[in-house]
């Protein structure tokens, strides 16, 4: 006979993996995707310690952006900017559209050259390169 019961057993697991996300939560939405037969409770403990990674790393890069700007509150648009800041999240969130976000700020280089008067701007394209 088990010593504990199995809603026992879940929240020793979430203590002992001394996370802030519900691995129970984590455990059950993998076990309704239908990504596999069975689901390993240690899956779950894994997948929840990843989204808290991850979801303190696009905070902190946010937060970084809110103090940057002299705001006490972060707006998707410093969550925006902080990914857009840092590489590795950039990478990751590439194709991710965020809400009421913006756009990130660029300025293309032909926009950032100085004009020139029409002569030498020809002889500039006839030169070889």
């Amino acid at each position: 006979k088990p010593r504990f019961s199995s809603k026992t057993l879940q929240w020793k697991i979430f203590y002992q993996a001394g996370l802030q996300f519900p691995v129970s939560r984590v455990h059950r939405y993998l076990k309704k995707g239908h990504y596999a037969v069975r689901i390993s409770p240690s899956a779950a403990v894994y997948l929840a310690s990843v989204l808290q990674y991850l979801s303190a790393e696009v905070l902190e890069a946010a937060g970084y952006v809110t103090q940057a700007k002299g705001y006490q509150r972060i707006i998707p648009r410093h969550i925006l900017l902080g990914i857009k800041c840092d590489d590795e999240l950039h990478k990751l969130f590439n194709h991710v559209t965020i809400p009421q976000g913006g756009v990130p700020p660029r300025i293309e280089k032909p926009l950032l050259t100085k004009k020139t008067n029409k002569k030498s701007a020809h002889r500039k394209r006839a030169a070889p390169c």
